[in-house]
């Protein structure tokens, strides 16, 4: 099987002779395990499943550790996070703004140039165009977290306003890559937080999980797998995106639903990630990370499962934890 069959098996819940596997690094991992092995290719080795392409233009510094997204939203990276950061500025200061406020245009020659750029360099791989920040993110990036949520309760037609203009924007970036021979369309965006949804489950489904239905039915309606990120836990609307027909969630942390919750998505949903970069890779023993992937593996049978850590590896796991989980992905996923 090539990785792109395993995957495409995985997801459907069909043997498969391997349990396909991914491996991303932050920035800090990624120079923290060159400096270790001295090797700038130090992952050439590693069989990745997966070869995907974020359609967002890239950021621009504007100063020293600032940087700005192509919708205007200054990220500041001089903390600990060098890959994400924190918002600078507000851009929606108040729902009034919204009438005034113009989201970017959708830079077809420029997608298209990275849509041909993973095509050119798929492989044998399984092949995702995605977008980050694709909803709820995206809001609150634009008027503030905390402001969002007030929203919710007292704004609720500002909120609808904002979301549709987002998701107005993202079909036109999906139809742009349903051009092309991908696999699955991915849509990062956290719901969740350590127990339970940021937003809770009402307030998910009503401004939420209606502009979800209209991205996924896109995607379905050319015969592609939808994928869906949510760090945090969002047990309490599982059954919603599995009535949406979410094929694969990330990220499954184990420390929130516990390998027994394989179970209750066998057939259902198949799970992209499970080993911990909250509570496993930073803080095991080599060999109880060994030990973690094997555990994983077999609580999934074999299937429904692209086993990877539960986020980009940051610069706080010991590069020995990576050489062990690079090792027992290529052992314990040969069923």
């Amino acid at each position: 099987m090539t990785n792109r069959e395993r995957v495409t098996h995985a997801l459907r819940f069909e043997p498969v002779d391997r349990v396909p596997y991914q491996i991303d690094f932050t920035h800090n991992m990624r120079a923290a395990m060159q400096a270790y092995t001295g090797q700038a290719d130090f992952d050439r080795d590693i069989d990745q499943a997966i070869e995907s392409e974020y359609l967002i233009k890239p950021e621009v510094e504007v100063g020293p550790e600032l940087f700005r997204d192509e919708f205007g939203v200054i990220w500041n990276k001089s903390g600990v996070d060098k890959d994400i950061g924190v918002i600078d500025n507000i851009l929606l200061p108040d729902p009034e703004a919204l009438d005034s406020f113009e989201l970017p245009p959708v830079d077809e020659a420029y997608l298209r140039s990275r849509m041909e750029a993973l095509m050119a360099r798929r492989g044998n791989r399984f092949t995702i165009a995605a977008i980050g920040f694709s909803l709820f993110e995206r809001a609150w990036t634009l008027c503030g977290m905390e402001n969002l949520l007030c929203y919710m309760a007292l704004e609720p037609a500002f909120v609808h306003a904002l979301m549709e203009r987002i998701v107005e924007r993202n079909l036109r970036i999906i139809d742009i890559a349903l051009d092309y021979d991908i696999d699955c369309f991915h849509f990062g965006d956290d719901w969740g937080q350590q127990k339970g949804l940021i937003m809770g489950p009402t307030h998910w489904r009503e401004f939420i999980k209606p502009y979800l239905k209209r991205m996924y039915d896109r995607v379905h309606a050319h015969g592609k797998f939808v994928s869906q990120h949510s760090c945090g836990d969002i047990r309490p609307v599982m059954d919603d995106l599995d009535e949406l027909g979410l094929d694969m969630y990330q990220t499954f942390q184990p420390e929130i639903y516990g390998l027994d919750y394989a179970k209750v998505l066998r057939g259902r949903i198949a799970i992209w990630g499970g080993i911990s970069t909250q509570t496993q890779l930073p803080f095991l023993s080599p060999e109880g990370v060994s030990d973690a992937v094997r555990a994983l593996i077999d609580a999934f049978d074999g299937t429904g499962l692209v086993a990877a850590p539960t986020h980009s590896v940051p610069g706080d796991v010991p590069p020995q934890n990576i050489i062990a989980l690079i090792d027992a992905l290529k052992r314990y996923s040969v069923r």
